[in-house]
């Protein structure tokens, strides 16, 4: 039985994006509201797909530290549902992702609607200045500039492996930086389609200040996200049943 949700998931996943892109592509001619709304319409399809097929129930917490101007979030990278939750929750996000990821269709289409960050991982030092030069003009726009400072997706529990882009986009931003904790990785992996019915949990923690020298900020980042996230998975495995039934209502949109 599980499989077979796996695979009706799975499914509902795949099929959920050229649906939404080519059913709303009208969107992509259209300003820039029109064409993130769109995204924000298929995150919320994929999470009604988790709660009712895989029996997977999403959660956020610390909304309370989510900010809604311009800012920078740096959040763990369990899975794929890290990059769709923040549609619900957040006004106006901007990623930083690989640039292959540009030429994909359905999301390449939107991703660049809406500006995402592309990243050349191969051009080195010219990859980072580009970053912070499109980072500085989003934020100028008021978006919130989200990046995940291990540049890819990790098993819970692997040693953390985080890099130096999100601090200069930090010291560019000359403003503070919001630490974002999950479990999302026990309940859909990192590869693969072994999605298991549970309880994720997102959490929006205290920003860390502007002006923290480089190597403070990154390990007060690395504490913080990796301290939450460990005590994500440990509370979420033994208070959360592994069947909830409904989506917490703290997941919206705006």
């Amino acid at each position: 039985m599980l499989s077979l949700r796996r695979l009706l998931f799975a499914v509902w996943l795949y099929l959920s994006m050229p649906l939404c892109a080519i059913g709303l592509s009208p969107a992509l001619l259209m300003p820039h509201r029109p064409a993130m709304g769109v995204i924000k319409i298929w995150a919320h399809v994929v999470l009604f797909g988790l709660r009712w097929i895989m029996g997977v129930t999403v959660e956020v917490r610390g909304l309370e530290n989510r900010p809604n101007g311009a800012a920078l979030i740096a959040s763990k990278h369990q899975s794929m549902l890290d990059i769709i939750v923040p549609f619900t929750v957040l006004r106006d996000p901007c990623f930083v992702l690989k640039k292959e990821l540009m030429i994909v269709p359905f999301i390449g289409w939107f991703a660049w609607k809406t500006k995402m960050i592309p990243v050349d991982r191969g051009a080195h030092a010219k990859a980072l200045k580009d970053m912070v030069r499109n980072a500085r003009d989003r934020l100028a726009e008021g978006r919130q500039i989200l990046i995940f400072p291990e540049g890819t997706r990790q098993l819970p529990g692997a040693a953390p492996d985080y890099k130096p882009g999100v601090a200069a986009i930090y010291r560019d931003l000359d403003g503070p930086c919001w630490p974002v904790a999950t479990n999302a990785g026990e309940h859909w992996p990192a590869k693969g389609f072994g999605y298991t019915p549970g309880h994720v949990v997102f959490e929006y923690l205290e920003p860390l200040p502007a002006g923290l020298k480089r190597a403070e900020f990154m390990a007060r980042l690395e504490q913080a996200i990796e301290t939450a996230s460990d005590r994500l998975s440990e509370r979420v495995r033994h208070e959360v049943p592994a069947t909830m039934p409904q989506l917490d209502t703290s997941v919206r949109a705006l």
